[in-house]
């Protein structure tokens, strides 16, 4: 709840639902998702979050309010897991087909990988983030990470050293790459009237897939200058001088 830049998102309406509940809706429609878990902080102001969970009998942890590697790596302890699937609040227009796509790249292939996402490089649209990471290597990032932002967003610790970590990446089958031209991702108010407009447009369709999402900006394309001038704004942009996978081309700052 305590976003800086738009405070509350995650409780804002989309169609009639919290976003956050529109959110686990998809994340609990891929097939397999196993334990879909609200990992919110211990902070007051969520307690919002806590209680809404507990009222949709939606399972929730609760944990540090600004070191997410600690908090998602003891949800997975909680969970007894042997990997944890991480999926931002902010993303609540991904589609169940792309998590089912990157955690079944990571189950045919859990042993030759330590860590498997869509993000590194990134192809889809923002806003469809799956990472899948071995609860061996969160524990070792845990235990090591020293460095603010790798607390902060959990794994650029693992992704950062490829020398040390077996890193597999699952690429959009399109051969398109609209990671820095498509944003659906929430931040800004901007970011919500799309996903809301966008909500309300395919209202008809339940857990509307990425097509669907394509195919409705392709017959309205006016919907895509709602947030334009955010495209390809992400959190790398606050730290290009320490990441050394990262390139200026991969980000850019608001207007």
């Amino acid at each position: 709840m305590g976003s800086t830049r738009l405070p509350g998102k995650v409780m804002l309406p989309l169609d009639g639902k919290p976003l956050l509940q529109r959110m686990y809706e998809r994340v609990s429609a891929s097939e397999l998702h196993g334990y879909a878990v609200v990992a919110t902080s211990t902070h007051s102001n969520d307690d919002i979050i806590y209680n809404f969970c507990k009222t949709k009998n939606i399972e929730v942890f609760r944990g540090h309010p600004d070191d997410l590697l600690d908090r998602h790596y003891k949800a997975g302890i909680f969970y007894n897991a042997d990997a944890v699937v991480k999926i931002p609040s902010d993303c609540p227009l991904i589609s169940p087909s792309i998590i089912d796509k990157v955690i079944r790249y990571y189950l045919n292939n859990f042993e030759y990988f330590d860590y498997v996402s869509n993000l590194h490089p990134a192809t889809y649209p923002d806003g469809n983030d799956v990472e899948v990471i071995k609860m061996s290597s969160l524990q070792n990032a845990w235990e090591n990470a020293s460095k603010i932002f790798e607390r902060e967003h959990t794994t650029p610790y693992i992704w950062e050293r490829p020398e040390q970590f077996r890193i597999g990446n699952v690429l959009w089958e399109t051969g398109l790459d609209y990671s820095m031209s498509h944003r659906w991702t929430i931040d800004y108010h901007g970011d919500y009237n799309f996903i809301k407009a966008v909500y309300e447009e395919l209202s008809g369709i339940p857990l509307f897939e990425i097509s669907d999402i394509l195919n409705l900006l392709e017959l309205k394309p006016h919907l895509s200058e709602i947030n334009k001038s955010y495209n390809g704004v992400n959190w790398y942009r606050h730290h290009l001088d320490q990441l050394t996978t990262i390139s200026s081309e991969q980000t850019r700052y608001e207007k």
